[in-house]
């Protein structure tokens, strides 16, 4: 079994205590820093998992380590009559609600403070749940994925977009440079926390991609599971149902 991925590998603390903490720490600068270290793909990436969501029409979605609640607000013009962004880190959700604020979007989308793998949801209530740059974050990702799957309802859809790694040449190469060096040196730049884009440029590295996290779906309950492979593989939207 792989070594679990921590962000801070002297603390004592749980993976999910020490990721609360680094969003928390990293929470002010953390938009601007992404636009930065993904040369701006990310919003064609969620551009993508948003146009998945509107087409199924959902009443209701939940957008779960929604940071600082981008794609909560870009669902926002959809006619979901319920709109939920859910973080585990207070200031990440602090820095989205300002968002909202600003954009008056206040009666449309609720901010939650909640642990991803307890969901503070009854079964079958959600239409669409979307994580984006989120599930490698988890703790324990079958039981995160489990909630998932309890609190979606039946042929909802469910959207993951997650950063994954390129298996051809000369992106794989590429890749493996931008990732082991040169992003955690942008993010010593630019963040107070030195040890925060470390984790998350060897998290992604190590986390399950492609047809085997659509295998770990599959186990927790999913049906009608797909990946699509983005930007020579970077990263990876997956759909699914229920």
């Amino acid at each position: 079994m792989a070594k679990e991925v921590k962000p801070y590998k002297n603390s004592e603390l749980k993976k999910k205590q020490q990721v609360e903490q680094m969003f928390d720490n990293i929470s002010t600068g953390y938009d601007d820093l992404n636009r930065v270290i993904s040369f701006g793909t990310d919003l064609a990436w969620r551009k993508k998992v948003i146009k998945i969501v509107k087409d199924s029409k959902p009443k209701s979605i939940l957008d779960i380590a929604t940071g600082t609640g981008d794609l909560a607000i870009a669902l926002a013009d959809s006619k979901a009559e319920k709109i939920v962004g859910l973080d585990i880190s207070a200031g990440m959700l602090s820095v989205g609600q300002q968002k909202i604020n600003q954009k008056k979007l206040q009666n449309r989308i609720e901010m939650v403070q909640a642990d991803s793998e307890k969901l503070p949801y009854s079964d079958n209530s959600f239409d669409a749940i979307t994580v984006a740059f989120g599930v490698r974050n988890f703790e324990n990702l079958d039981k995160g994925l489990s909630e998932i799957q309890r609190v979606l309802r039946k042929n909802g859809v469910f959207v993951i977009l997650e950063t994954s790694v390129p298996s051809k040449f000369p992106f794989k190469q590429g890749y493996a440079v931008y990732t082991k060096f040169i992003l955690p040196m942008i993010g010593r730049l630019f963040s107070k926390d030195k040890s925060a884009y470390q984790y998350l440029s060897e998290s992604a590295s190590k986390f399950p991609y492609g047809k085997k996290l659509c295998n770990i779906l599959e186990k927790n309950g999913f049906t009608n599971v797909e990946f699509k492979p983005q930007t020579f593989g970077a990263a990876t939207i997956y759909t699914a149902s229920k």
